[in-house]
């Protein structure tokens, strides 16, 4: 009896313990309070598994932890248990998912302080048991760098139970403050003057009990910004593409790095043209910029695959570089490098490549909420959306085909606008020894010369704009316009788009994106004029629509500023022609919400309409939803 009365005492003691270092660990919200670097002390020179237990189909992460050493070459390798796929060989920490138990072994090989080669092995093993619980993705970032956490919950887990815990490491901040019941999290990578591991554990309730799960971050020093930087906010290590790329020493240096404070000459990083105008896809590669392996696979497979009219590759003549990062949102193309810079999320075709990209949401996303009024837009093939979406919670598989329209469209505007600041008939015409900003900058604007022969007419719609899209500040009286005021503002003048208000050189990039889209996928684009709903779980719904057309490219009023930006951007492309088979547009049923104008054209041929397709939309509230603004001007520098 005495011993089972000291077996409870100490039971009760080991109990108000744990709760009081957990209330240390946690402040009243339930997040964590200061940290410090030796809250866990992880043994260096090792491979770091934080997670002791390993659960079938749970994220597993090792990081391989060298804080007072120099380590390059890295290379990751499976040599035991099923086959995983590792997205991040080169890395520091490593990230998989296992579908069945049992033992896996890797071996890590790498140079150390530029010295001698070193390899490390270490074997994990995991159980038959699942866990509800899964938080994803254990990666390196650099000290400042914007990081994104997730958790995966099965159904019958209780999402506002769900909690993140800093558990190691300097102090970081969430930047929603209270992220109880928060799928995503983010914060900024603290700056620190060696490789430092933050750990993270997030945990949530059913009605059984409690699940938890571990991640971890390595942050990697990094130099101070300086002030004239080109990117003053960090951004990802990145690599070409092509390590044998004749360009290979200069592309980092001249267009995805903090330490760039002034463009590069044309000798240094020439445009695509300059070295040959029919360029192969081996040319283009060797201009790739990536921060994961996958995401410059994905795209050359879409140039292989998927650019049948040669149109893309075209295109490209006008850049310098192509960059492909996790951490670039929304994509642009920039003149002060040359480059292009595309978003991830829209190459990526497995769940394990969806998790390396960073969730940062759109800082536009509040722009315009003062106003009265929205201008949605998508785009539609055969009386539907014409992409697939795929919520991230459903951890899914797509095709090429899913995403490939918002991809092309993203292009054929963006790289409208390299065409613009490099026109064919300016492409030899540079002195080799210019800078590629200074060059963008003496040619003769196409974009200009057709605010002049067709300007838009509307002060109302150009102002607005700069609410919706720059941030600026609307007046009393725009912000009391109504849905007929804008109807009356916009609709009898010759934009195609609330977004070609926003600059001449957005204005020049609709009108070729659109006509592409029709012309080469039978694609149309949607604009209409509806109210701006409020509160929480909108859905296509909820847009009332007061005008709307569908294909607005063709207003005979409209076609002539077609044809004058596509005929300049795509000489090889006969816009003409095609602008001779481009219907009327479609007039929206006013009154009718955003989803039952979807089906406004006629049908001509029921069977094209995707039974699957159809399932997904109904499912899917957020494809429901109007398109964001997938467009970003990228201010030049001063």
């Amino acid at each position: 009896m005495a011993s089972q009365q000291l077996f409870t005492a100490t039971k009760q003691l080991a109990s108000v313990t744990i709760v009081f270092i957990s209330l240390l660990l946690t402040g009243c919200n339930g997040h964590s309070s200061a940290m410090s670097d030796d809250d866990i002390n992880f043994e260096s020179g090792k491979i770091i598994q934080v997670d002791a237990a390993s659960l079938n189909d749970q994220s597993a992460e090792l990081a391989l932890f060298f804080p007072d050493d120099q380590l390059s070459n890295i290379n990751w390798r499976q040599t035991g248990g099923e086959p995983l796929t590792l997205l991040t060989k080169s890395s520091k920490v490593i990230a998989f998912t296992p579908q069945t138990a049992g033992n896996y072994s890797f071996d890590v090989s790498f140079s150390l302080n530029g010295g001698a080669n070193k390899t490390l092995s270490h074997t994990i093993t995991v159980e038959e048991q699942t866990n509800k619980v899964s938080s994803r993705l254990a990666h390196t970032t650099l000290s400042d760098n914007k990081v994104s956490l997730r958790v995966y919950v099965q159904q019958s887990i209780d999402e506002s139970s769900i909690q993140w815990l800093q558990t190691s490491g300097p102090t970081i901040t969430f930047n929603q403050g209270n992220t109880d019941g928060e799928l995503a999290v983010f914060f900024t990578a603290p700056s620190v003057n060696k490789d430092t591991l933050l750990t993270f554990e997030v945990s949530a309730n059913d009605t059984n009990q409690e699940y938890t799960d571990k991640v971890v971050v390595l942050v990697e020093p990094a130099d101070k910004i300086a002030s004239n930087a080109y990117f003053d906010d960090r951004v990802a290590q990145v690599f070409p593409y092509n390590s044998s790329s004749p360009y290979a020493d200069n592309l980092i240096d001249c267009v995805y790095s903090n330490t760039l404070s002034s463009s590069c000459p044309l000798v240094k990083l020439p445009l695509l043209a300059k070295e040959n105008t029919t360029p192969t896809i081996n040319n283009i590669m060797d201009r790739v910029v990536v921060s994961h392996q996958w995401m410059g696979d994905r795209f050359k497979d879409f140039l292989t695959n998927s650019d049948p009219n040669n149109d893309f590759k075209h295109l490209l003549r006008a850049t310098t570089a192509i960059v492909i990062s996790y951490d670039i949102r929304p994509s642009f193309y920039w003149a002060a490098t040359g480059a292009i810079y595309l978003d991830a999320k829209n190459f990526w075709l497995t769940a394990n490549e969806r998790d390396t990209i960073n969730e940062a949401p759109d800082y536009r996303s509040d722009f315009g909420k003062e106003l009265q009024f929205a201008m949605p837009w998508r785009y539609v093939k055969d009386n539907d959306y014409a992409d697939n979406y795929f919520p991230i919670e459903q951890r899914a598989t797509r095709s090429t085909n899913d995403g490939f329209y918002r991809l092309a469209s993203l292009l054929y505007h963006e790289l409208a606008h390299a065409n613009d600041f490099f026109p064919s008939t300016e492409w030899f015409s540079h002195n080799e020894q210019s800078r590629i900003l200074d060059a963008a900058l003496s040619t003769n604007f196409e974009s200009d010369d057709l605010a002049v022969a067709f300007p838009l007419q509307s002060r109302e719609m150009r102002s607005l704009a700069q609410v919706s899209f720059s941030g600026e500040p609307a007046t009393a009286i725009e912000k009391s316009y109504s849905v007929n005021d804008i109807e009356t503002f916009f609709s009898p003048d010759l934009a195609t788009g609330f977004y070609a208000y926003s600059s001449e050189r957005e204005d020049y990039a609709l009108l070729f994106e659109e006509l592409m889209m029709q012309s080469r996928f039978n694609v149309f684009r949607d604009v209409a004029i509806t109210n701006l709903p409020t509160g929480e779980d909108i859905s296509a719904t909820d847009y009332i629509v007061t005008w709307g057309q569908r294909g607005r490219i063709g207003d005979e009023r409209i076609k002539a500023r077609v044809a004058y930006s596509a005929t300049r951007v795509l000489a090889e492309f006969d816009s003409i022609a095609a602008l001779t088979q481009v219907p009327v547009p479609i007039a929206m049923i006013v009154g009718d919400n955003w989803l039952e104008n979807l089906t406004i054209s006629p049908i001509t041929n029921p069977l094209k309409i995707s039974k699957k397709r159809k399932t997904v939309r109904e499912l899917s509230n957020q494809q429901q939803r109007p398109m964001s603004n997938q467009y970003f001007h990228k201010p030049l520098p001063k």
